[in-house]
């Protein structure tokens, strides 16, 4: 079924707002760094390892204590691996856009103002 003229401008104009506002999200998405380290990743790893060391030491002992103590050391490593940095918290908060401000809030409200708009004239039988 082929969409009518008015519809397939309709349709190109929802990709354009789109593809602007999936630009939009990419650069800011882009200037936060809250991706994961390598340095990060070795500590879990080896915080892992450890722990899972006296977990097993625990089962070769017959103590439970012990290996809770090495489930709490296993935990303990990878929250600290994985947690942000001062520096990481800061750049993060420095590179959010502020709620207050003119931006793409803005900008798509307009456009879903627009699409209302136009749909209340659909319904009513002016276009």
């Amino acid at each position: 079924m082929a969409l009518s003229e008015q519809e397939q401008r309709l349709l190109d104009e929802m990709e354009r707002h789109l593809y602007q506002n999936d630009a939009d999200v990419v650069s800011t998405a882009g200037r936060s760094s809250g991706g994961v380290s390598t340095r990060s990743v070795v500590l879990a790893v080896l915080a892992v390892a450890v722990g899972l060391g006296i977990v097993l030491g625990g089962l070769a002992l017959q103590q439970p204590v012990v290996g809770v103590i090495g489930f709490v050391a296993m935990l303990i490593g990878v929250v600290f691996a994985f947690r942000p940095r001062k520096g990481d918290a800061q750049a993060q908060a420095e590179s959010a856009p502020d709620p207050k401000s003119s931006g793409a809030p803005k900008a798509k409200g307009s456009f879903m103002g627009n699409l209302e708009e136009r749909w209340e004239r659909r319904q009513s039988g002016d276009e």
